[in-house]
Protein backbone atom coordinates (compact mmCIF):
# COMPACT_ATOMS: atom_id res chain seq x y z
CA UNK A 1 0.00 0.00 0.00
CA UNK A 2 0.91 3.74 -0.89
CA UNK A 3 1.31 6.24 2.02
CA UNK A 4 -2.30 7.73 0.86
CA UNK A 5 -3.88 4.57 0.42
CA UNK A 6 -2.17 3.94 4.36
CA UNK A 7 -3.41 7.28 5.49
CA UNK A 8 -6.86 6.30 4.26
CA UNK A 9 -6.96 2.85 5.95
CA UNK A 10 -6.14 4.39 9.26
CA UNK A 11 -8.95 6.34 9.09
CA UNK A 12 -11.26 4.12 8.08
CA UNK A 13 -9.97 2.23 11.53
CA UNK A 14 -10.38 5.08 13.51
CA UNK A 15 -14.03 5.96 12.09
CA UNK A 16 -14.58 1.99 13.13
CA UNK A 17 -13.19 3.02 16.80
CA UNK A 18 -15.60 5.32 17.40
CA UNK A 19 -18.52 3.20 16.02
CA UNK A 20 -17.70 0.87 18.84
CA UNK A 21 -17.21 2.66 21.79
CA UNK A 22 -20.32 4.90 20.56
CA UNK A 23 -22.52 2.08 19.95
CA UNK A 24 -21.30 0.49 23.21
CA UNK A 25 -21.86 3.35 25.22
CA UNK A 26 -18.13 2.68 26.79
CA UNK A 27 -14.79 2.22 25.86
CA UNK A 28 -11.30 4.22 25.29
CA UNK A 29 -10.93 6.24 22.17
CA UNK A 30 -8.50 8.79 22.33
CA UNK A 31 -5.26 6.59 22.37
CA UNK A 32 -7.10 3.93 20.34
CA UNK A 33 -7.32 7.26 17.54
CA UNK A 34 -3.13 8.32 18.19
CA UNK A 35 -2.31 4.87 17.84
CA UNK A 36 -3.84 4.13 14.25
CA UNK A 37 -0.99 5.16 12.19
CA UNK A 38 1.38 3.15 13.75
CA UNK A 39 -0.78 -0.09 13.56
CA UNK A 40 -2.08 0.50 10.40
CA UNK A 41 1.67 0.45 8.78
CA UNK A 42 3.05 -2.45 11.44
CA UNK A 43 -0.05 -4.81 9.83
CA UNK A 44 0.14 -3.80 6.59
CA UNK A 45 3.40 -3.58 5.60
CA UNK A 46 5.59 -5.23 8.36
CA UNK A 47 3.99 -7.74 10.49
CA UNK A 48 4.69 -11.49 9.29
CA UNK A 49 1.14 -12.97 10.17
CA UNK A 50 -1.56 -15.38 8.10
CA UNK A 51 -5.32 -14.00 9.18
CA UNK A 52 -6.34 -17.45 7.48
CA UNK A 53 -3.93 -19.61 10.00
CA UNK A 54 -3.53 -17.19 13.36
CA UNK A 55 -1.96 -20.01 14.89
CA UNK A 56 1.60 -20.56 12.44
CA UNK A 57 4.07 -21.06 14.45
CA UNK A 58 6.66 -18.91 12.93
CA UNK A 59 4.10 -15.87 12.25
CA UNK A 60 5.36 -12.39 14.21
CA UNK A 61 3.66 -11.33 17.46
CA UNK A 62 1.86 -8.15 18.41
CA UNK A 63 0.84 -8.09 22.34
CA UNK A 64 -0.88 -4.79 23.06
CA UNK A 65 0.26 -4.33 27.08
CA UNK A 66 -2.14 -0.82 26.75
CA UNK A 67 -4.83 -3.12 27.01
CA UNK A 68 -7.52 -0.45 27.19
CA UNK A 69 -7.21 0.85 23.90
CA UNK A 70 -8.01 -2.46 22.60
CA UNK A 71 -10.88 -0.87 19.88
CA UNK A 72 -8.03 0.32 17.58
CA UNK A 73 -6.70 -3.58 17.79
CA UNK A 74 -10.11 -5.42 17.35
CA UNK A 75 -10.51 -3.00 14.08
CA UNK A 76 -7.25 -3.64 12.77
CA UNK A 77 -7.84 -7.50 13.44
CA UNK A 78 -11.30 -7.16 11.51
CA UNK A 79 -9.86 -5.38 8.60
CA UNK A 80 -7.05 -7.90 8.10
CA UNK A 81 -10.02 -10.53 7.92
CA UNK A 82 -9.11 -12.04 11.64
CA UNK A 83 -13.14 -11.89 12.13
CA UNK A 84 -16.49 -10.54 10.59
CA UNK A 85 -16.57 -6.57 10.96
CA UNK A 86 -19.94 -7.18 12.34
CA UNK A 87 -18.36 -8.75 15.37
CA UNK A 88 -17.23 -5.12 15.96
CA UNK A 89 -20.90 -3.98 16.86
CA UNK A 90 -21.06 -6.31 19.46
CA UNK A 91 -18.17 -4.58 21.26
CA UNK A 92 -18.29 -4.56 25.26
CA UNK A 93 -21.53 -6.65 25.14
CA UNK A 94 -22.48 -9.30 27.79
CA UNK A 95 -21.16 -12.73 26.29
CA UNK A 96 -19.66 -11.15 23.31
CA UNK A 97 -15.87 -11.83 21.62
CA UNK A 98 -14.93 -8.42 22.08
CA UNK A 99 -14.88 -7.05 25.46
CA UNK A 100 -13.31 -3.27 27.30
CA UNK A 101 -9.33 -5.26 27.28
CA UNK A 102 -8.20 -8.46 25.41
CA UNK A 103 -8.39 -11.76 26.38
CA UNK A 104 -7.71 -14.63 25.20
CA UNK A 105 -10.29 -17.02 27.71
CA UNK A 106 -12.40 -15.29 24.45
CA UNK A 107 -9.81 -17.23 21.80
CA UNK A 108 -9.83 -14.21 19.77
CA UNK A 109 -8.17 -14.74 16.37
CA UNK A 110 -4.85 -12.44 16.63
CA UNK A 111 -4.57 -11.57 19.94
CA UNK A 112 -1.70 -13.24 21.59
CA UNK A 113 -2.18 -12.07 25.34
CA UNK A 114 -4.49 -10.75 27.92
CA UNK A 115 -3.77 -7.65 28.61
CA UNK A 116 -5.01 -4.10 30.68
CA UNK A 117 -3.41 -4.45 33.75
CA UNK A 118 -0.57 -1.94 33.00
CA UNK A 119 2.72 -2.53 32.88
CA UNK A 120 2.65 -6.98 32.49
CA UNK A 121 2.58 -6.43 28.63
CA UNK A 122 5.98 -5.99 27.80
CA UNK A 123 6.85 -8.94 30.37
CA UNK A 124 4.86 -11.10 28.22
CA UNK A 125 6.24 -10.21 24.76
CA UNK A 126 9.83 -10.28 26.38
CA UNK A 127 9.05 -14.11 27.26
CA UNK A 128 7.65 -14.49 23.68
CA UNK A 129 10.93 -12.99 22.51
CA UNK A 130 13.48 -15.40 24.01
CA UNK A 131 10.84 -18.53 23.08
CA UNK A 132 11.11 -17.74 19.50
CA UNK A 133 14.80 -17.30 19.79
CA UNK A 134 15.32 -20.73 21.85
CA UNK A 135 13.29 -22.19 19.23
CA UNK A 136 15.61 -20.49 16.33
CA UNK A 137 12.56 -19.28 14.96
CA UNK A 138 13.07 -16.34 12.68
CA UNK A 139 10.07 -14.25 14.79
CA UNK A 140 10.27 -11.14 16.03
CA UNK A 141 7.82 -9.55 18.66
CA UNK A 142 5.95 -5.92 18.98
CA UNK A 143 4.99 -4.69 21.91
CA UNK A 144 2.62 -1.43 22.25
CA UNK A 145 3.15 0.39 25.59
CA UNK A 146 1.97 3.74 26.80
CA UNK A 147 3.87 6.74 28.23
CA UNK A 148 1.63 6.48 31.71
CA UNK A 149 2.33 2.88 32.01
CA UNK A 150 5.78 4.01 31.86
CA UNK A 151 5.51 5.68 35.46
CA UNK A 152 4.84 1.77 37.18
CA UNK A 153 8.26 -0.18 37.64
CA UNK A 154 7.84 -3.47 35.56
CA UNK A 155 8.61 -2.19 31.91
CA UNK A 156 11.68 -0.95 33.30
CA UNK A 157 12.66 -4.50 34.51
CA UNK A 158 11.42 -6.20 31.28
CA UNK A 159 13.64 -3.24 29.25
CA UNK A 160 16.81 -4.32 31.57
CA UNK A 161 15.75 -7.99 30.82
CA UNK A 162 15.75 -7.10 27.16
CA UNK A 163 18.76 -5.54 26.72
CA UNK A 164 20.95 -7.87 29.14
CA UNK A 165 19.84 -11.20 26.66
CA UNK A 166 20.11 -9.52 23.72
CA UNK A 167 17.01 -9.42 22.72
CA UNK A 168 16.96 -7.81 18.92
CA UNK A 169 13.90 -9.67 18.18
CA UNK A 170 11.62 -7.40 20.46
CA UNK A 171 10.71 -3.98 19.57
CA UNK A 172 8.67 -1.70 21.88
CA UNK A 173 5.84 0.89 19.91
CA UNK A 174 5.86 3.56 22.88
CA UNK A 175 2.42 5.79 22.66
CA UNK A 176 3.30 8.94 24.07
CA UNK A 177 0.73 11.37 23.99
CA UNK A 178 1.34 13.26 27.34
CA UNK A 179 -2.01 12.41 28.50
CA UNK A 180 -3.89 9.60 31.06
CA UNK A 181 -6.84 9.16 32.44
CA UNK A 182 -6.34 11.82 35.30
CA UNK A 183 -4.89 14.82 33.41
CA UNK A 184 -1.33 14.89 31.70
CA UNK A 185 1.28 12.85 32.16
CA UNK A 186 3.55 15.91 33.67
CA UNK A 187 0.97 16.63 35.89
CA UNK A 188 0.25 12.89 37.84
CA UNK A 189 3.99 11.64 37.40
CA UNK A 190 6.29 13.44 35.15
CA UNK A 191 8.21 10.32 33.25
CA UNK A 192 10.45 13.54 31.40
CA UNK A 193 12.10 12.25 28.36
CA UNK A 194 11.26 8.38 28.18
CA UNK A 195 13.45 8.51 24.96
CA UNK A 196 16.98 8.73 26.53
CA UNK A 197 15.60 6.82 29.45
CA UNK A 198 15.05 4.06 27.51
CA UNK A 199 18.80 4.69 25.12
CA UNK A 200 20.48 4.72 28.81
CA UNK A 201 18.72 1.15 29.27
CA UNK A 202 20.94 -0.23 26.16
CA UNK A 203 17.94 -0.15 23.61
CA UNK A 204 18.25 1.29 19.78
CA UNK A 205 15.70 4.01 20.50
CA UNK A 206 13.98 5.85 17.15
CA UNK A 207 11.91 8.87 18.83
CA UNK A 208 9.53 9.92 15.85
CA UNK A 209 6.51 11.53 15.71
CA UNK A 210 3.64 8.98 15.54
CA UNK A 211 1.68 10.22 12.73
CA UNK A 212 5.12 10.86 10.25
CA UNK A 213 4.86 8.03 7.70
CA UNK A 214 7.69 7.92 6.22
CA UNK A 215 9.02 8.29 10.00
CA UNK A 216 7.18 5.19 10.83
CA UNK A 217 8.37 2.89 7.92
CA UNK A 218 11.93 4.22 8.55
CA UNK A 219 11.96 3.21 12.09
CA UNK A 220 10.46 0.21 11.26
CA UNK A 221 13.00 -0.70 8.54
CA UNK A 222 15.54 -0.15 10.89
CA UNK A 223 14.46 -2.99 13.79
CA UNK A 224 14.15 -5.35 10.68
CA UNK A 225 17.55 -4.55 10.00
CA UNK A 226 19.15 -4.66 13.69
CA UNK A 227 18.70 -8.88 13.40
CA UNK A 228 21.79 -10.01 15.01
CA UNK A 229 23.21 -7.30 16.68
CA UNK A 230 21.96 -7.98 20.19
CA UNK A 231 20.33 -4.92 20.52
CA UNK A 232 16.30 -4.44 21.50
CA UNK A 233 14.88 -1.45 19.62
CA UNK A 234 12.22 1.10 20.87
CA UNK A 235 10.23 3.50 18.75
CA UNK A 236 9.15 6.02 21.02
CA UNK A 237 6.49 7.61 18.59
CA UNK A 238 4.95 11.40 19.90
CA UNK A 239 1.50 10.64 18.93
CA UNK A 240 -1.56 13.01 19.47
CA UNK A 241 -4.60 11.86 21.73
CA UNK A 242 -7.87 11.47 19.73
CA UNK A 243 -5.80 12.04 16.16
CA UNK A 244 -7.93 13.15 13.32
CA UNK A 245 -11.28 14.49 14.96
CA UNK A 246 -10.90 18.19 16.36
CA UNK A 247 -12.58 18.26 19.45
CA UNK A 248 -10.76 15.18 20.92
CA UNK A 249 -7.48 15.95 19.96
CA UNK A 250 -4.76 16.42 22.86
CA UNK A 251 -7.54 16.42 25.36
CA UNK A 252 -7.28 13.85 28.20
CA UNK A 253 -11.02 13.80 29.12
CA UNK A 254 -11.09 11.43 25.78
CA UNK A 255 -8.56 8.63 27.45
CA UNK A 256 -12.17 7.33 28.09
CA UNK A 257 -15.35 8.12 27.13
CA UNK A 258 -18.66 7.44 24.70
CA UNK A 259 -19.67 10.24 21.77
CA UNK A 260 -22.96 10.97 21.04
CA UNK A 261 -24.42 10.43 18.06
CA UNK A 262 -23.63 13.77 16.94
CA UNK A 263 -20.29 13.46 17.77
CA UNK A 264 -19.77 10.64 15.99
CA UNK A 265 -21.64 11.82 12.96
CA UNK A 266 -19.09 15.08 12.86
CA UNK A 267 -16.10 12.82 13.78
CA UNK A 268 -16.81 10.42 10.89
CA UNK A 269 -17.72 13.48 8.43
CA UNK A 270 -14.20 14.74 9.78
CA UNK A 271 -12.02 11.59 9.27
CA UNK A 272 -13.67 9.92 5.74
CA UNK A 273 -13.61 11.50 2.53
CA UNK A 274 -17.25 9.93 1.68
CA UNK A 275 -19.16 9.40 4.73
CA UNK A 276 -22.46 7.58 4.57
CA UNK A 277 -25.26 10.16 5.15
CA UNK A 278 -27.66 9.29 8.13
CA UNK A 279 -25.38 5.89 8.14
CA UNK A 280 -23.38 5.70 11.48
CA UNK A 281 -23.07 2.07 12.05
Amino acid sequence: MEISELKQKANELRADVLRMVTKANSGHPGGALGMADLLTVLYWKYLRHDPSCPDWEDRDRFVLSNGHTCPILYSVLAGRGYFPRDELWSFRKLGAMLQGHPSTAWKIPGVEASSGSLGNGLSVALGMAFGAKLASRDARVYCFISDAECQEGQPWEAMTAAAHHKADNLCVLLDWNGCQIDGRTADVTDVRSLAEKIRAFGWNVHEIDGHDYDAIMAAFTSFLASRGSGVPTAIAAHTTLGKGVSFMEDDPKWHHGALSEEQLEQALNELLTQPTPGALF
